[in-house]
């Protein structure tokens, strides 16, 4: 070897320059040694860690006495120039001396250099803090769980929103395998969605990462059928590290299924918030001086939030008769039906028929893209319904009649929640109907 620096002159060596430039920008620090021991090349990393320049390093006689205190040279040098005849690479970690006097702890990788003619010629040996390697190592571990082993999603993805890294996690949550997912636009794994979560990516391309998580709702593609979603998620920024100025690379997306708790908390809201309906339902009905505007009162607070029609049908005989209802055309209060006692004509088979022939409720709806309003005028409801809740009203082992509750499209079908909710209601107004009924058929005094 040469005992020139890093920085060798043009001509020393054919692509001096080259092989100087090369040494000077590796991130580790680099020096070398011929095969007696003397220091031949010490790059600018080196000089950063210890101190030394290369004017200074290049060409003294190991690291005795000024890398490495004299104590422990020996072994420090024996230990690198023993790898110039032994194949391959050896690590080890050294203590090693700062310029300035103070020590710092370094891991190397050393090996054998040859000549042109396979004669040991040399030993070259790269280094760093060993805390500089343990943070890299940790990254590296940390990476290689987040891929593997975490119990959360991980993707990252390009500056195309197209994914190319996804964790085992994430590719369970998306319904695919984990390289079938890579390259796939997001639209083709969620059907809805899919533009708030791009919305989030694009913002931290531009803008980088959110203070807060978010939680985002979406609707999954696959065999098993649309499947509805919520994930918390984090995003990251993910930027080149070896460049100057930072260069994005794509964002980083952690997510985690919250689907459970979220729908817990929005069961828990909604019984919360229904009690307290059926309460002041109550409350309101007790100050009320007809018992048909009790009734009609506590429908009121019962479609809060719950539906946007209601009515009333009564038996009289074989037949129902309409005996109070909301508007038909727009929101408003449940009303008795002016000149009411003209007999309904159901036709056999219409669910509020089914409710009273089962004394229990009955669910129904129009189907997926009827929303014509033709479903609806065909059973006698307003033409905007298209999902139906029927509910027996019964009082004292009577069927007084139905009431029935109609939801239009913006809102989701009856499930049994709403279906339990709808007999609580029904049963308060069956009482005060029956009330309403006994005090018009009592003789009045005279």
């Amino acid at each position: 070897m040469s005992a020139s620096t890093s920085r060798g002159t043009a001509g020393a060596i054919p692509g001096a320059e080259l092989l100087a430039a090369l040494l000077d920008g590796m991130d580790a620090a680099l020096c070398a040694f011929d095969a007696d021991g003397t220091v031949t090349h010490w790059n600018r990393e080196a000089e950063r860690v210890l101190g030394w320049s290369a004017e200074e390093a290049v060409g003294r006689p190991g690291l005795a006495g000024w890398a490495v205190r004299r104590a422990d040279a020996d072994e420090v040098q024996g230990r690198l120039m023993a790898v110039m005849g032994a194949p391959g690479r050896q690590v080890h970690e050294f203590a090693l001396l700062r310029k300035d006097g103070g020590r710092v702890l370094v891991r190397t990788q050393s090996a054998g250099v040859r000549g042109a003619d396979g004669r040991a010629a040399g030993v070259y040996c790269a280094f760093s803090e060993v805390h500089a390697q343990i943070d890299l190592e940790r990254a590296i571990a940390l990476s290689e769980a987040l891929f593997e082993d975490a119990s959360w999603g991980v993707v990252l993805v390009d500056v195309d929103l197209r994914p190319t890294v996804v964790n085992a996690h994430a590719a369970r949550a998306l319904g695919g395998g984990r390289t079938t997912l890579l390259g796939r636009p997001l639209g083709e794994l969620i059907a809805e969605g899919v533009e708030e979560l791009e919305g989030a990516l694009q913002h931290v391309l531009a803008e980088g990462a959110p203070d807060a998580p978010a939680e985002l709702w979406v609707t999954l593609r696959g065999g098993e059928g649309a499947r509805r979603r919520c994930w918390r998620s984090g995003f990251l920024r993910l930027a080149s590290p070896l460049t100057e100025e930072p260069v994005p690379l794509g964002a980083g997306w952690v997510f985690q299924d919250v689907t459970a708790a979220k729908l817990a908390a929005q069961e828990a809201d909604r019984l919360r918030f229904r009690s307290n309906q059926l309460h002041r339902a109550a409350r309101s009905a007790a100050e009320c001086e007809d018992p048909m505007e009790a009734a009609t009162s506590s429908l009121d607070f019962a479609l809060a939030g719950f539906a946007d029609h209601v009515l009333v049908d009564l038996v009289a005989g074989e037949r129902l008769v309409r005996a109070a209802a909301t508007p038909a055309e727009a929101p408003g209060p449940c009303l008795p039906v002016a000149g009411g006692g003209i007999p309904l004509r159901y036709a056999p088979g219409h669910p509020a028929l089914q409710a009273v022939d089962r004394t229990g409720s009955v669910r129904t709806s129009a189907g997926a893209g009827r929303t014509d309003g033709e479903w609806a005028r065909q059973r006698q409801w307003p033409s905007d319904a298209v999902h139906a809740l029927c509910t027996v009203l019964r009082s004292r082992g009577r069927t007084l009649g139905v009431v029935t509750f109609l939801r239009s499209a913006h809102r989701a079908a009856f499930e049994r929640p709403d279906a339990m909710y709808a007999e609580s209601v029904a049963a308060r107004v069956a009482a005060s109907v029956d009330l309403h009924q006994v005090a018009g058929a009592a003789p009045r005094n005279p």
